[in-house]
């Protein structure tokens, strides 16, 4: 399989905390880390350069939903502040909500919204959404590398282990202009505590009654059948090794793994395609609706462009900080990858956010302190 190198020295443990997630039984997808050039698109390979000496190191863990972006971000910033040198661990939401409520990190990352529970063991933990992405369906259907088209309908029914074979009635009505084969349908879903799984989970429980009384929404639930895998480079690899796999990714993995994805029927009952257009109008659809706790759902979109299964991905940070050196690169970080990183994002499928949503976003963002005070006064 084709790799690609990861930015700098300080992101090696990037690389190994996203092979580890994976486990043996499936290949290891690629990671975009490397960047375009405008002229034709063909990526080049980005040298890693040693960090500045006495550089300070930001430890983060969480969401693999963002991890292609976060690791072009953490790489460009080293240039806008070559003193700051980030280490995340792509390990999943439920880790990364784990870790930054022990404190055992300086950041979380989260594409789950919080508990009332999770906010009461982390009190002044703040959600801090950085963009928005699309969870799409992929799939690995010999003969069969596009056209195919989903609905709420379909995509429960598979999920719930209701629909068995690709050549099941409802998926040939969705699809008259492919020939389905008379094969099983084989579930892929994640194994950890995911993010990915909240979208695609809140998502379902939207569209489906049944869903929600047995299933529901959460990082991790009791699935009624599949295989698991570890990360969204674990489900990505497991579709990529079993022909008849249907699983679910963010974006970015399925455009960079060339993972055939299906169109999906939106709630205005338009088929649309996963693109960053398509998400963006999601986000669109809600407005000012943005809460004051600045999480918020945005599946299921009443759009008639709009991608159903959105989310925004947050980083989680504490609004009073301890390590004021720590904190402030973190902050100007989270400011600079909401204003001029927003054009790394866009190469990658994420959207950014909403300028409404923005500007309460870095107002919140000014307001975070170390130890009691302003950081203008440490």
């Amino acid at each position: 399989m084709n790799r690609k190198w990861l930015p700098a020295i300080g992101l090696l443990v990037l690389l190994a905390g996203a092979l580890a997630a994976c486990g043996p039984a499936a290949p290891t997808p690629t990671i975009p880390s490397q960047k375009p050039t405008p002229a034709s698109g063909t990526p080049t390979p980005i040298r890693a350069t040693p960090p500045a000496a006495g550089s300070i190191l930001i430890n983060g863990a969480g969401a693999t939903f963002p991890f292609p972006l976060y690791s072009r971000w953490f790489y460009e910033y080293a240039s806008v502040d070559p003193s700051a040198r980030f280490n995340y661990q792509s390990i999943g939401s439920g880790g990364g909500i784990k870790q930054v409520t022990a404190k055992t990190v300086d950041f979380g990352a989260s594409d789950a919204i919080l508990t009332g529970e999770q906010y009461k063991a982390a009190p002044g933990l703040q959600m801090v959404p950085m963009v928005a992405g699309a969870v799409v369906p992929v799939y690995n259907l010999k003969g069969i590398t596009k056209g195919l088209k989903l609905d709420a309908d379909a995509i429960a029914g598979i999920y719930l282990g209701k629909i068995k074979k690709w050549n099941d009635p409802a998926l040939v009505t969705l699809n008259p202009d492919l020939k389905l084969p008379n094969q099983d349908i084989i579930v892929v879903h994640r194994a950890d505590g995911s993010g990915t799984t909240f979208i695609w989970t809140d998502y379902l429980s939207a569209v489906s009654r049944e869903w929600k009384e047995k299933v529901g929404t959460s990082t991790s639930v009791n699935w009624p059948t599949g295989l698991g895998g570890k990360g969204n480079e674990g489900v990505a690899g497991t579709v990529q090794q079993n022909d008849g796999a249907i699983g679910y990714v963010e974006l970015a993995y399925a455009r960079q793994n060339k993972l055939p994805t299906a169109s999906v029927k939106n709630a205005a009952g338009n088929i649309v395609a996963p693109t960053l257009e398509a998400t963006t109008a999601a986000m669109a659809d809600f407005g000012d609706q943005m809460p004051d706790t600045l999480a918020l759902s945005i599946v299921n979109a009443p759009g008639a462009k709009s991608w159903p299964v959105a989310g925004y991905t947050y980083l989680l940070v504490y609004t009073d900080q301890q390590d004021c050196a720590k904190a402030q690169r973190l902050a100007s970080f989270i400011k600079w990858g909401l204003t001029d990183g927003t054009r790394f994002a866009t190469e990658l499928d994420y959207a950014p956010l909403a300028d409404n949503v923005k500007a309460k976003v870095l107002e919140r963002v000014s307001k975070i302190t170390c130890q009691g005070k302003p950081m203008g006064d440490k």
